[in-house]
């Protein structure tokens, strides 16, 4: 039996094919999702969720010193590679709202997903033409389970503007390989610019780079050669001119840092790696599980995706060698079919990439949890990956030799309906689960509120605490409460920031930050038990 994507013929009289019987209810039921998934991650906002952490605050100083002008980072401070794209968003937020806080350095995030939303709709569009299909993607999108929101909504580098970043290069490489008038070299400059942007900001989305720039060397060889070409380098080079320039002026390779930081100096049993990037991974990375673990039956997706990108993949790669004379166009909105093929198959071997890429690091198999937030950009893939399988459920499979539909095709329809029935309702329960975390993260939240309250009260500007929370209180505090990090035996740690450290070590008598139960707390009991009244216990 083949299962392909069923195209009616169209003679010198036929009308084109509709994708759907009412256009106007699918585009409000369309605004509704976007609103919907837009609604649902301010309501996270508001309520201080997902829960922040040390990382992100590291981002927010960050963004602090541009808006006081008091540094212009390249990397994320302490490493080498992650460019600081979100510190620059979130700065002119600190700017007009005359401070920093959470909610507005997450401000940017929210709108980069936003646009990714509808980004990820048109693209839809443009590859199938289908506007049900349309809806179902910002419908699947519009949910957000615990590690998909993270990935959408915390600044801690890189994340939130991937996805949005690798669907407008799909985008864009649809329009300029179907042949698309008006604007062309702007077209040209904004996948240039995008792709430099990308280098600098995150490597994890260069598959994505890579997979849609074949696509537009393969459709537009001889257009690259002229202007357009030289447009398109010039901007690549603007983009990424934080990189190249930092790398020229320091020597240093921020590639070895990117693997260093995979996991590439660590070691990991196959078994553990195959298991994390091909069975957690991308039930974990693409939203079907609840916060920090699977249950069993939610990795029904790690089965089910292989086949999806098979399938996908043949049928891209069918249309791809069926030339556009002789093929129906998708539908009304659509581009070149051919076209509309080869980005769906560059999308398809992207995600293959990102999926082997994840796999064979160490940090798959030693970190399986929270390292699935390198498979983020897999959701750019999402139209792809579902298609074929929509199509089936819609049109049924490709008649027989005959002209006819057997068992085979009633079998095949019922098995796609169920799998995209599956992946909504999954995806959903995982979304519910991650809303009933809110309550726990908002008061978790007002808790270390009170923290910083009461170190101001008390007087205390200088305190030594672990990693997860020196930064977050320096930002919390807007640089108020100064942090150095030390470990558990009170001896330093790793600083992202040395300044803080040097300002801690002038100080006559910093204040221990700890706490109750951690094994820091428990080295600070043992320092008063062996010095009596060497320390003032204050308890919050």
């Amino acid at each position: 039996m083949t299962v392909g994507v069923r195209e009616q013929p169209r003679g010198a009289g036929s009308p084109r094919p509709r994708p759907g019987a009412r256009p106007g209810l699918v585009g409000w039921l369309t605004g509704l999702a976007v609103l919907a998934g837009v609604g649902y991650r301010l309501w996270l906002l508001l309520h201080a969720a997902p829960p922040t952490n040390s990382d992100e605050a590291t981002m927010g100083l960050a963004a602090l010193h541009i808006a006081r002008g008091e540094g212009f980072p390249v990397w994320f401070y302490g490493q080498q590679y992650m460019g600081t794209l979100e510190a620059y968003l979130a700065a002119p937020v600190f700017a007009v709202a005359g401070g920093p806080s959470l909610l507005g350095l997450r401000l940017p995030t929210l709108a980069l997903y936003a646009l990714f939303l509808l980004l990820a709709w048109r693209l839809t569009l443009r590859l199938t033409g289908d506007r049900w299909f349309g809806l179902l993607t910002v419908a699947l999108l519009a949910l957000g389970s615990d590690r998909i929101v993270k990935n959408q909504l915390i600044a801690g580098g890189g994340y939130p503007e991937m996805n949005a970043a690798g669907a407008a290069l799909a985008l864009l490489a649809v329009d300029l390989a179907s042949g698309r008038p008006g604007g062309r070299l702007a077209r040209w400059a904004a996948w240039g610019l995008l792709a430099g942007l990308m280098l600098w900001v995150d490597p994890l989305v260069l598959p994505y780079v890579a997979a849609t720039g074949a696509v537009l060397v393969g459709f537009c060889r001889r257009e690259l050669w002229g202007a357009a070409g030289a447009l398109l380098g010039a901007a690549a080079l603007l983009g990424a001119a934080p990189l190249l320039l930092h790398s020229l002026l320091t020597g240093r390779n921020p590639l070895h840092a990117v693997l260093a930081a995979s996991g590439a100096d660590a070691s990991a049993g196959w078994a553990d790696r195959l298991h994390g990037g091909l069975v957690l991974g991308p039930a974990l990375g693409m939203g079907f599980c609840a916060p920090g673990q699977c249950a069993t039956w939610q990795l029904w997706w790690a089965l089910a995706l292989p086949l999806l990108l098979a399938v996908a993949g043949v049928t891209a790669w069918r249309a791809v060698r069926t030339p556009d004379s002789g093929t129906a166009a998708v539908g009304p909105g659509a581009g070149s079919p051919r076209v509309a093929a080869a980005v769906r198959l560059a999308l398809v071997l992207a995600a293959v990439a990102t999926l082997g890429a994840y796999t064979v690091s160490s940090s798959a198999g030693l970190t399986p949890v929270e390292s699935s937030r390198y498979l983020s950009c897999l959701l750019i893939s999402l139209p792809a990956l579902l298609w074929p399988a929509w199509a089936v459920a819609r049109h049924g499979p490709r008649p027989g030799a005959n002209g006819r539909h057997g068992v085979g095709s009633t079998l095949a329809r019922s098995v796609a309906v169920i799998l995209l029935a599956a992946t909504l309702g999954t995806a959903a329960h995982a979304t519910w689960r991650a809303a009933e975390t809110v309550p726990a993260t908002r008061a978790a939240e007002a808790r270390h509120t009170e923290l910083v309250r009461t170190l101001r009260q008390l007087g205390v500007r200088q305190v030594r605490a672990d990693y997860w929370t020196c930064n977050r209180l320096t930002f919390a505090s807007a640089e108020q409460v100064v942090c150095a990090v030390v470990d558990d035996t009170l001896q330093p740690g790793f600083d992202r920031y040395p300044a803080y450290r040097r300002e801690v070590d002038r100080a006559a008598a910093p204040a221990w930050v700890a706490p109750a139960g951690s094994a820091l707390a428990e080295a600070l009991d043992e320092r008063q038990r062996n010095t009596p009244g060497s320390l003032d216990l204050v308890t919050i």
